[in-house]
């Protein structure tokens, strides 16, 4: 008779099965930016000098940019949370914010041809900031 079941002994924990050591998870953007053809340096060049130390100052994390190396003109990062209940009030504080209404807003998605964003829960606390 085959036996399908496994104890926690037999396997290590798989992915979701923990918490971090804090009880709190971590939440994570994963977006992914596709500029107008040939912006993708002007974009990082004001999303590096101005808008990952607005994000820091508020709190926020920011890993990345990384550089598609397939596309040109796309680009990849991550913006991570201390948890899901901080997200809105953190993500208001920047974009309701003087630096995005009165000056990045207007100069950066205009750069923009389309992004995506992925929001994740990091466990397992394997980003480390």
């Amino acid at each position: 008779m085959l036996n399908n079941h496994r104890s926690s002994v037999d396997h290590p924990p798989i992915a979701g099965d923990r918490l971090p050591a804090t009880g709190r998870t971590t939440i994570i953007e994963m977006r992914t930016y596709r500029t107008k053809p040939g912006m993708r340096s002007e974009f990082l060049r004001i999303f590096r000098a101005k808008s990952i130390p607005a994000h820091v100052d508020i709190g926020m994390k920011i890993l990345g940019p990384f550089l598609s190396v397939d596309d040109p003109d796309t680009f990849f990062f991550m913006r991570g949370f201390p948890d899901l209940p901080s997200r809105d009030p953190m993500k208001a504080k920047f974009y309701e914010g003087e630096l995005w209404k009165k000056e990045l807003e207007q100069v950066l998605l205009p750069m923009l041809e389309k992004y995506d964003v992925v929001l994740v829960e990091d466990v397992d606390g394997l980003v480390q900031w």
